[in-house]
């Protein structure tokens, strides 16, 4: 495991871009919804995309949706489903994350 982030790190409601790691090929995000955390490939299910087009922007204004700035797809924050959109009923690639004294965990080879 390796530590993506702290916690007190993320925007509550928000989310944080996080680049990808030597040798990957796309980047993770994790949106924050209280003490919960939700870690996922930055890519839209639809086409590949990174979801943000406005760099580090996830998320609508009320933190209950994630959604791809390209194409207007609207995500569940605790799963990745798609609820609205051209990839309705697709999901994004979710990251298992563990929350440990503060700090958010994934996997070595997420994003890879």
């Amino acid at each position: 495991m390796r530590e993506l982030c702290r916690l007190a790190d993320l925007p509550d409601p928000g989310a944080r871009r996080f680049g990808a790691v030597p040798g990957g090929f796309t980047g993770l995000f994790a949106v924050r919804q209280g003490d919960a955390a939700f870690v996922y490939v930055n890519a839209c299910p639809h086409v590949g995309a990174v979801l943000d087009v406005v760099p580090g922007r996830f998320v609508s204004a009320d933190g209950t949706r994630i959604l791809c700035g390209r194409h207007g797809a609207e995500f569940q924050v605790h799963d990745g489903l798609c609820v609205r959109g051209p990839c309705i009923g697709q999901s994004l690639e979710q990251i298992p994350v563990h929350i440990v004294n503060g700090a958010l965990l994934v996997p070595e080879n997420a994003g890879l």
